[in-house]
């Protein structure tokens, strides 16, 4: 096992001196992905739900606790996995096209020394999210919200993500799983400006000049945890946003910016940030746990799999 790894270390260091193929970050981004959601979706779920809840006409959580102590009354541990089938299915492309986009875009904007400008690490995270955006993140998110929702309803008339997925399309066509793209596009986008940005300053910071060196798990772990942190602080408004105009009610709205004038008009500033605490608590992890699989697999597919 140290042999293995000392040859991991050798044959794949994870500084950004080397551009990265991108086949290999369509199976290391794919593999993180999965690992990941199987891991959070709880979180995701008590977020979405208070999100969803903030506009009803009665509320039925006073919080956090309030809404984990009802779905578990009501529904036990398997209620806080209802739509999991479609972020999993989804949760994989959608990290595998995040980390193709960016590693092909990153591989055309290096310098000879395989160095990036600022500017430039944020275009590429931009692109990249953008990409998730428009391929993956918005019909898997849509059908998400609305597996959520219509729980929420006396009679549920989803039965499983097939069912629903036929459902919503019979109903709705094709475009009734692009309901706010805009504002899927905008999060997306700027989550992933954000968090490609912090994290590779700050594993530049830990490499201290040396762009090949391996700063080491724990260390990654960190780096994503921060940039993971940064991006909720940065766009959990457009994630509120993006939430409602998903959702069953979604006919209420006209578009993506009558949907923020809603939020502002009736909840006020502070309605932009509902559910920032649950997000928070996900993404963190999310985020640290994501980039660490990935810089990880990476070395693994760079010692099987030669491309250079």
């Amino acid at each position: 096992m140290v042999v293995l790894t000392s040859n991991l270390v050798a044959a794949a260091p994870s500084g950004a001196s080397r551009k990265k193929h991108p086949g290999k970050a369509v199976l290391a981004g794919g593999f993180a992905g999965g690992l990941e959601i199987l891991c959070t979706f709880p979180t995701e779920y008590v977020k979405t739900q208070l999100q969803l809840d903030s506009r009803a006409a009665t509320p039925r959580y006073t919080g956090i606790g309030d809404c984990i102590s009802k779905t578990f009354k009501t529904h036990g541990m398997g209620g806080f996995y209802r739509g999991l089938s479609s972020l999993l299915y989804g949760s994989i492309p959608k990290a595998s096209v995040r980390f193709m986009g960016y590693e092909a875009l990153r591989n055309r904007m290096v310098d000879k020394d395989g160095k990036l400008t600022q500017t430039k690490t944020v275009l590429c995270g931009l692109g990249a999210g953008v990409s998730e955006a428009i391929l993956v993140v918005c019909p898997m998110e849509t059908i998400k919200v609305k597996f959520i929702h219509d729980q929420n309803q006396a009679n549920p008339k989803y039965r499983g993500f097939l069912h629903g997925v036929r459902e919503i399309v019979k109903q709705e066509g094709i475009r009734g799983t692009y309901q706010g793209l805009t504002a899927t596009i905008l999060k997306q986008g700027s989550n992933q400006a954000i968090r490609f940005f912090t994290f590779n300053n700050l594993k530049a910071y830990f490499q201290d000049g040396d762009n090949t060196k391996d700063i080491g798990v724990v260390k990654t772990f960190l780096c994503g945890g921060i940039a993971g942190a940064a991006s909720v602080f940065g766009n959990t408004p457009l994630d509120v946003v993006k939430t409602r105009m998903q959702g069953l009610d979604r006919h209420l709205y006209k578009n993506t910016f009558h949907c923020a004038q809603m939020v502002l008009k009736h909840d006020g500033p502070k309605g932009f940030y509902k559910g920032t605490v649950p997000r928070l608590g996900r993404v963190v992890f999310d985020v640290a746990f994501v980039f660490t699989i990935y810089e990880q697999t990476m070395k693994v597919l760079d010692y099987v799999w030669k491309t250079d």
